[in-house]
């Protein structure tokens, strides 16, 4: 991943993100790991995505828990439309570094879902995670039913309760509906399944979130 403290912090201004363009930029078929397809999912399945820094980790963590039916990395939550890799690394996109996770409902709770993210990253540093500085590694749940949104923020209250007890700050994560999804660059798709050794900047605060883990 690209990284530094010259990344743009700052979300662009009305007018100041980059058009994008009117196709979707090609992306892989089927995933990696499981080889299910990263597009057109059976019925009953739910999705939401998260951002928790470089997507490579972040989809890593979510691919092989159980009850997950597939994941895909793309861009999300910004202003340009169908944006290039290249394009989200300038900062003048909007768009965050997500994982689309497509799920089981009846196998697994969006709770346990949500206990992962939570502890999978530290959500109290804003327009960062770790080394990796910019806009597009925010920390933010992108819901897509009102349950999602509500148990999002309840298990936030929580989390925070937990991280203000261990001296921690405040959580910075943005919790809203979910708009379009961007799927990113087939290179990009299960990166580190690809390249075991490849770069993983993510890391949590070692709290944990007080949050039921049943289906």
């Amino acid at each position: 991943m690209f990284f530094g403290l010259g990344k743009k912090t700052d979300m662009p201004g009305e007018g100041g993100a980059l058009a994008g363009r009117d196709t979707a930029i090609p992306t892989a078929e089927t995933h990696f790991v499981n080889g299910r397809p990263l597009k057109g999912f059976p019925e009953g399945l739910e999705q939401v995505q998260l951002g928790m820094g470089c997507f490579w980790g972040v989809e890593r963590m979510f691919w092989g828990i159980e009850g997950v039916w597939v994941t895909a990395v793309g861009y999300a939550a910004g202003m340009t439309q169908n944006p290039t890799y290249q394009e989200v690394c300038t900062g003048k996109t909007g768009q965050n570094e997500v994982v689309l996770v497509v799920y089981d409902p009846a196998k697994i709770s969006f709770d346990t879902l949500l206990k992962t993210f939570w502890e999978g990253h530290d959500p109290t540093q804003g327009m960062r995670q770790g080394n990796d500085v910019g806009t597009q590694y925010r920390s933010g749940v992108y819901t897509t039913t009102p349950a999602q949104t509500e148990a999002a923020e309840a298990s936030r209250a929580l989390y925070q309760e937990r991280l203000s007890a261990a001296g921690r700050g405040v959580i910075t994560t943005e919790i809203k509906a979910a708009g379009p999804f961007y799927y990113a660059e087939d290179y990009h798709q299960q990166y580190l399944a690809k390249n075991p050794n490849g770069y993983c900047g993510i890391g949590g605060t070692g709290v944990t979130c007080p949050i039921g883990t049943g289906a």
